[in-house]
């Protein structure tokens, strides 16, 4: 697909945005509705397969039913030239994988905020049936005023229909992103999104995602059996809780991780508030500890004191302690009651020794 084609006589591709392994983006306007829009062409071979084309006319309608503001929306599909077309909302900014090269890491209060957002649109998805199966970074694109939207709900799903059982970077998921379950061919949970929520998690603290390899093979093994690199060797002064969170979510079973990404961002967001609400020690900074000293009252001129008396410095005085006092809590009441039942009880005694004498 050229820039310039007009697709079904209403989408005029303006600019190629970027390519990749299934398709190639690019930003174009609605002759119809004038508005620009982002579209995303898939290559030509998918097209081919029917039973590709109706899954993915079945994934389209439901992720075009999506509607929440971390998500991409989905506009319009169809088959244009030759080729499969989904049109979708033109989202100013970059992808975070983008982000995360130029950065290297984020800190804490950077990462946090992002990951809430994303959860928020997953949990919206996995609310409604959905789920997503391509969580990565480049699935996530960051606004200037750091809003997050994910994109590319179902694609995933309906390439699986023609490549069943492949381990690809568009199948069940990117390798260096996917669970444990769909790395071995399982098909994929909510649970398996959050899975890859926490190695985008990871690498935006540390600046690399958990395993790295040369091959798709060697990254499905990894994820199956190997144990990530504590993320606290990456980032030493990283709190205890939020480890605990990015060791749960990749947990190996799916049942130890957090069953949504709706739970994940709960207690992300619990995290974050809770961290906000620290109070700051007030400290002073070490040029103004060395030269801050308590100023001493300057003595009186000697012409300002009565004559025929030498001043006397008067020092402060200091608080004396309060008497000790014996503060006791006494039930007056019981105290009472308790002196009449003894009267009372006494006045009976003469009464029953009559009683026993009679009976003798």
């Amino acid at each position: 697909m050229n820039e310039g084609t007009l697709l079904n006589n209403r989408y005029q591709l303006l600019e190629r945005l970027g390519t990749g392994g299934m398709a190639e983006v690019f930003r174009a306007r609605d002759v119809m509705l004038d508005r620009y829009v982002a579209i995303k062409v898939l290559r030509k071979d998918y097209t081919e397969n029917q039973a590709f084309q109706d899954r993915f006319r079945q994934e389209a309608r439901a992720a075009a039913n999506l509607s929440h503001p971390n998500i991409v929306t989905v506009h319009d599909f169809g088959l244009g030239e030759g080729q499969l077309y989904i049109v979708m909302e033109n989202v100013p900014g970059t992808d975070l994988k983008t982000l995360i090269r130029k950065r290297g890491r984020f800190r804490v209060e950077e990462a946090i905020p992002l990951m809430v957002q994303a959860c928020a649109g997953l949990g919206y998805a996995h609310r409604a049936g959905l789920v997503h199966c391509d969580v990565k970074p480049h699935n996530m694109l960051v606004t200037p005023d750091q809003r997050l939207k994910v994109t590319d709900f179902g694609i995933a799903r309906a390439l699986a229909t023609i490549l069943p059982g492949e381990r690809t970077d568009v199948v069940w998921g990117s390798p260096q992103y996917f669970a444990p379950e769909q790395a071995a061919g399982e098909a994929p949970s909510p649970a398996s999104d959050v899975y890859s929520l926490g190695v985008v998690l990871y690498e935006m603290l540390s600046g690399t995602p958990p395993f790295t390899a040369t091959s798709a093979d060697e990254l499905a093994r990894l994820h199956i059996e190997a144990e990530p690199i504590p993320i606290r060797e990456y980032v030493p002064d990283i709190p205890s809780a939020l480890e605990e969170i990015v060791k749960k979510v990749l947990s190996k079973e799916p049942s130890a991780r957090y069953r949504t990404a709706d739970q994940l961002g709960r207690v992300l967001l619990r995290f974050g508030n809770q961290r906000d609400e620290e109070p700051t020690p007030l400290s002073l900074t070490p040029e103004v500890a060395t030269t801050y000293q308590r100023p001493e009252p300057a003595p009186l001129p000697q012409s300002a004191l009565p004559t025929g008396r030498t001043h006397v410095p008067v020092s402060t005085p200091q608080p004396q302690p309060e008497p000790f006092s014996l503060d006791l809590d006494i039930d007056w009441v019981t105290v009472v009651l308790g002196l009449v039942a003894l009267i009372l009880a006494g006045g009976l005694i003469p009464f029953w020794i009559r009683v026993i004498f009679a009976y003798q």
